[in-house]
């Protein structure tokens, strides 16, 4: 399965800070928001990721993540001119997917919570189709709604609807088969003028082919797309290593435990970081018989 992050948007509603910069470069806590992203991926074992981003900003994302050999994984970079919709990336992606099965994931969003390596296991079981995820929310008119059955087959997508049928939204991270390129070609603008993903969904749907995974109590999902959104998202972060302190999102740690990468390469990176809090945390790591 190949991996997708979707890092492009001008991520107009944080201006004046990304003014200059990508919004997924931005900080969240003691890391790029990237990371977080990343790290999902690779808890879900994807070890081929595209990362596609806008003409202005690719560069600094090879600078940052070069092509993965630090973490035992390889990226891949493609430009998106403009933010033509999330679709698009699978257009975008055909020559990177090939042959593959694909997750999308959107470079915005957190994710944490201790059960979410038992789902991607359960989900790479699943023999085509799609899944994405439905998180309880209080205001659901504010986001793609999904209502599903006892067995979590999909029964309706909603966009902001006045009057949802469930108070379970959709996050950022969907699980697709091969089909989702042709399906991606397929599709029309919206009115937005933009290729949508619920789109995408809505043909899986029609197939009876789309399958949710609730993210229950124990999981969070936060979206990062305001100022207020990105410091609760830090505090949230903050709050969760400085209490059990591990880490979240360390995608060297990460890379380490799934065996991408050896203890003294680990180290290394660790060594040149040794004088931030997040490098010591890897060293730390290879102390007191700490084992993946």
């Amino acid at each position: 399965m190949k991996g997708i992050i979707l890092a492009g948007g001008r991520g107009t509603r944080l201006y004046p800070t990304t003014i200059s910069v990508s919004k997924q470069l931005l900080p969240i806590y003691d890391k790029p928001m990237i990371y977080y992203p990343i790290s999902i991926l690779l808890l879900a074992q994807i070890k081929d990721i595209l990362i596609i981003s806008s003409p202005e900003d690719i560069e600094m994302y090879k600078k940052l993540l070069k092509d993965g050999a630090d973490l035992g994984i390889h990226f891949t970079y493609k430009v998106q001119d403009k933010p033509n919709g999330l679709a698009e990336a699978f257009i975008l992606g055909e020559e990177f997917i090939g042959q593959d099965d694909v997750c999308l994931i959107l470079g915005d969003n957190v994710f944490y919570g201790q059960g979410l390596t038992d789902i991607f296991k359960r989900i790479k079981h699943h023999q085509g189709g799609a899944t994405i995820f439905g998180y309880q929310v209080n205001n659901p008119e504010d986001f793609g709604v999904v209502e599903f059955d006892e067995n979590y087959n999909v029964l309706s997508l909603e966009e902001k609807p006045k009057i949802p049928k469930s108070k379970y939204a959709v996050p950022g991270l969907y699980f697709y088969d091969n089909k989702v390129i042709e399906f991606a070609k397929k599709i029309k603008p919206s009115s937005r003028g933009e290729l949508e993903i619920t789109a995408i969904n809505n043909e899986y749907l029609k197939r009876g082919e789309l399958k949710v995974e609730v993210l229950g109590r124990g999981f969070a999902w936060l979206d990062t797309g305001s100022p207020s959104n990105m410091l609760k998202a830090g505090m949230f972060v903050e709050t969760i290593q400085s209490r059990q302190g591990l880490y979240i999102a360390c995608i060297e740690e990460i890379a380490w435990r799934q065996g991408y990468i050896t203890s003294e390469e680990l180290r290394k990176t660790g060594e040149k970081l040794k004088h931030t809090e997040y490098g010591r945390y890897i060293l730390d790591l290879l102390k007191d018989g700490d084992s993946k």
